[in-house]
């Protein structure tokens, strides 16, 4: 199988580690959790720092977890986040969803939150999870959908954000969109048996707005996702710091609201 050719848009800045550790299996795998029992091996894709990975180590204690990220230095916080809750079973590696170094049929249930979104074949990325995957056992893949968020009140520097964003991950190969389409990528892969859900985030308190608008203002002018916006010839540096004075303006309304939808399919192998 050929290696992912699509870069990942937001890289490993603070701004976005600050979101990627506020999640967990309840607020982002909440449709899985029910299927686990505890002696199930798991394979954990784009495992990012590792607390979902972690939070399902709790829930399969007789089981295994591998979490896997392409990026190796994000792996040693995973690995740190696991040893600080004495999660044994657990282990990590640097893996390409494309071409998983992993016999046929080894676990459970492969998981991928936040994932396919960002690689350039997500149908073969699928099919490299069924097949690592044992007869019966279940693939749960969840992503968000740009173009479905919704927020409150209405601001031309978000739709600017938005427009924005989706040509800098399509330009570097990904798919912004992809919680509407992973039914379809999912069938195109060769399940049969598939369960497609959706889910949200929602942001609306003063705290939950302040972190949400805030992380986005910073992500905007001093991640990855901004020097390849600026790269790429998508904005400037003028244009981000607008966008991030928009992210900030909308987080200090009072009558600010935010919802995150995100696609989610249960796939039976």
């Amino acid at each position: 199988m050929s290696k992912d050719t699509a870069v990942y848009t937001h890289g490993h800045h603070e701004s976005v580690l600050r979101s990627h550790t506020w999640r967990t299996a309840a607020n982002s795998a909440a449709y899985l959790i029910g299927s686990l029992t505890p002696g199930m091996t798991v394979l954990d894709i784009g495992c990012g720092p590792g607390t979902i990975t972690a939070d399902l180590a709790e829930l399969v204690p007789d089981g295994h977890v591998t979490g896997v990220d392409r990026a190796p230095e994000i792996l040693d916080q995973a690995r740190a986040t696991a040893a600080a809750r004495d999660l044994r079973h657990t282990d990590f590696a640097v893996a390409d969803v494309h071409d998983l170094d992993f016999p046929d049929d080894s676990f459970d249930v492969v998981h991928a939150h936040q994932v396919l979104q960002h690689v350039g074949d997500p149908v073969r990325a699928l099919s490299e999870m069924r097949r690592v995957t044992r007869p019966g056992g279940l693939v749960a893949v969840r992503d968000a959908d740009y173009a479905a968020m919704v927020w409150y009140p209405g601001a031309p520097g978000l739709d600017d954000w938005l427009d924005l964003y989706e040509r800098v991950a399509r330009a570097g190969g990904g798919e912004p969109d992809a919680g509407r389409r992973l039914k379809s990528w999912a069938l195109a892969a060769g399940f049969t048996d598939v369960t497609a859900s959706a889910s949200t985030w929602c942001f609306a308190t003063e705290e939950e707005r302040a972190w949400w608008g805030g992380l986005w203002a910073d992500r905007t002018v001093a991640s990855d996702y901004a020097d390849r916006a600026v790269a790429g010839g998508h904005t400037d540096r003028a244009g981000l710091d607008a966008v991030a004075g928009a992210w900030r303006e909308w987080s200090a309304a009072p009558d600010a609201w935010f919802s995150v939808l995100h696609g989610e399919v249960l796939c039976r192998a």
